[in-house]
Parts: structure tokens; sequence; C-alpha cells
């Protein structure tokens, strides 16, 4: 049986790697720093579980930042969930891109290692 896959997308980083957890927990780890090849990688294996940073972009003239894009790929792929990182004070932008499209779980920075464990861990169990 093959392990679950999941992809980390470390664009601007400043946390610990967490790919050791990952591993415990069973997964096949995938690490990508852009979210161009961070997309090529959703669409191609299809992760279990995703895990990104918000990073709140008041440049773009239509959308709150690159995490969109990937959750618009993400819609068509029923089984995959999405755990964001976000900084405490961009949580307004965050909520205005949770009214929008599916988000498994949001975690904050700092963050926990416990917390993200049993968001990974509830992430592999959901259906």
């Amino acid at each position: 049986m093959s392990r679950p896959v999941l992809l980390s997308i470390i664009e601007l980083g400043g946390y610990p790697n967490f790919a050791p957890l990952y591993q415990r927990l069973g997964c096949e780890v995938i690490v990508e720093g852009t979210m161009r090849k961070a997309l090529a990688a959703a669409r191609k294996r299809q992760p279990r579980v995703i895990v990104a940073e918000f990073n709140f972009q008041s440049d773009f003239r239509d959308r709150t930042s690159s995490l969109e894009s990937l959750l618009a790929v993400v819609q068509r792929l029923p089984d995959t969930r999405v755990i964001v990182f976000y900084e405490q004070e961009y949580a307004h932008q965050l909520a205005r891109l949770q009214a929008r499209f599916p988000i498994f779980r949001t975690l904050a920075f700092p963050i926990d290692e416990a917390e993200l464990e049993a968001a990974v861990s509830a992430a592999l169990a959901s259906d």
C-alpha cells in the first residue's frame, strides 16, 4: 500500500522544517518553493494533504495571494485537504479567502508542532 502524499509549499519559510513530522505520520513528502511548481505537483500527484503559507500580497489586482491559484486547483481534487499557515495580522484577508474556498485547517504563526501534528492527522483520517 502506498503512503499518502503530503505537498509542503514553502515560499517564504522562516519556521522549522516539518518534513520529519510529516514522514513520522507516514507521508511521502514533496517540498516545493514556488507556487508554479507546487501547482504542477498537485495536478500530477494529487496529494492527500497540502500544507501552504498564506502570504498576503496587496499588489495583486484580482487576488489576495498565490494561494488562490492553488485552492482553485484543489477544488477539483475532492480527497485533498489544505492546511494553511498565516500571520495573525492577515487573518481578516484569510477569512475572505476561506469564504470562497474550502480550507481544512488554519494555523497562525508561530506554528505549534503538536497542533500541526493534530491537523495533519485529522486531514489524513478525513473522508
